[in-house]
């Protein structure tokens, strides 16, 4: 079987293999997770709750292509503890980090499969963030609570600017009608408005009539699977690096930033709404992987360093609060598997306006707590 073939396999059934991952983790944290002696029904149900709260947050967040922590981070410090105790700020990043890492490699993968990633773009942008993710991530385990807050505050009102100055308005795609073309779901060639023949990729690989291809001036022509078809260069690699580079460190830091600065900038260089939407799930799917295995595992690889930064080799496998997880990471993964539909379906700039509105009133909340408020 050649890898052309297991590729579209997995795409076509992806629903199976990405359900499967939050099934086998929630497994293996209740049979294997450190718990602290704590353990039994009352332990593990503590926080069912959490389920519809960050499947509706995931859910948003993924619809316009933004980190998921963004959302997950004020609410676990604002309305987390009216239910429970509340959590240090290494705790609250790590359960977001964890959570979204998750969600978005969901709906990654689910982009992946309309066809809306540009894998090439995506792998030399989170070569760029690598460093910075995790030197932010280290920075989180030792900053003051304070400045955690204000740096929070300050990062949310930038992605608040951001996303209302962004315009994530679905553009009319060169398909059908509306002028343009459209591939024939046979796999033959289509016919153009003006009666011609559309020369548009159709890669055997992809599912349905979708494909991509590089011409050598560096245009980009790409195909989804409904037949629309997106043309762009991908230019402007130091623009984007500039943006990655802050925007992955605040990810380390509070668990989010790549998303919101990654979207503009990708915008801002003049890559499609849907494929950059699509291919800032990737780039920050991988980024919250990577902040997250710092935090969880960055005190215990430092402490067998004989590396010893006050505050860090506290930290332990066992701090995580793996009752919460076990809930919002299955959440996470279904929200992320339903964006892609929401995304089509609704008026993205109107989800935009309501998260942007959202985040400066968090900002405000979170300045508030920084100086003692």
């Amino acid at each position: 079987m050649s890898f052309s073939s297991v590729q579209k396999s997995f795409l076509k059934y992806q629903h199976i293999f990405v359900f499967a991952a939050p099934v086998l983790f929630v497994a293996s944290v209740f049979l294997f997770a450190p718990t602290d002696g704590a353990g039994g029904p009352g332990y593990w149900l503590d926080f069912w709750w959490l389920f519809p709260v960050f499947l509706t947050g995931a859910t948003i967040v993924n619809t316009v292509g933004i980190s998921g922590s963004a959302l997950f981070v004020p609410f676990l410090i604002f309305i987390f503890p009216l239910f429970a105790q509340p959590l240090t700020p290494e705790t609250l990043v790590k359960v977001g980090l964890i959570s979204e890492a998750f969600g978005l490699s969901s709906s990654a993968v689910a982009f992946v499969q309309y066809g809306l990633v540009d894998r090439r773009l995506a792998l030399s942008i989170v070569g760029g963030a690598v460093p910075f993710v995790v030197a932010g991530a280290i920075l989180s385990f030792v900053i003051p609570e304070p400045l955690f807050h204000g740096l929070l505050g300050l990062a949310l009102l930038a992605a608040s600017y951001l996303l209302f100055k962004a315009d994530l308005g679905h553009e009319e795609p060169e398909s059908g009608s509306e002028g343009g073309t459209s591939t024939a779901t046979d796999g033959g060639a289509s016919t153009a408005a003006d009666g011609g023949t559309a020369d548009l990729p159709d890669d055997a690989d992809k599912l349905g009539p979708a494909g991509v291809r590089t011409d050598d001036d560096g245009t980009v022509t790409r195909v989804d699977r409904d037949g629309d078809d997106y043309r762009y260069t991908r230019g402007g690699y130091l623009k984007r690096f500039a943006n990655y580079s802050i925007g992955g460190t605040f990810q380390g830091l509070a668990g989010f930033g790549a998303g919101e600065l990654g979207i503009i900038s990708m915008l801002s260089t003049k890559v499609p709404v849907r494929v950059a939407i699509g291919t800032n799930h990737i780039v920050v799917a991988v980024t919250a992987v990577l902040a997250s295995l710092v935090h969880v595992f960055g005190g215990t690889v430092l402490d067998a360093a004989g590396i010893h930064i006050p505050g860090v080799h506290s930290l332990s496998l066992a701090s995580t609060p793996w009752n919460m997880v076990v809930f919002t990471v299955p959440a996470t993964v279904t929200g992320g598997q339903i964006a892609p539909y929401v995304s089509n379906a609704l008026d993205t700039d109107t989800i935009k306006t309501f998260v942007g509105g959202l985040f400066a009133v968090i900002a405000l909340a979170l300045f508030g707590m920084a100086v003692g408020v």
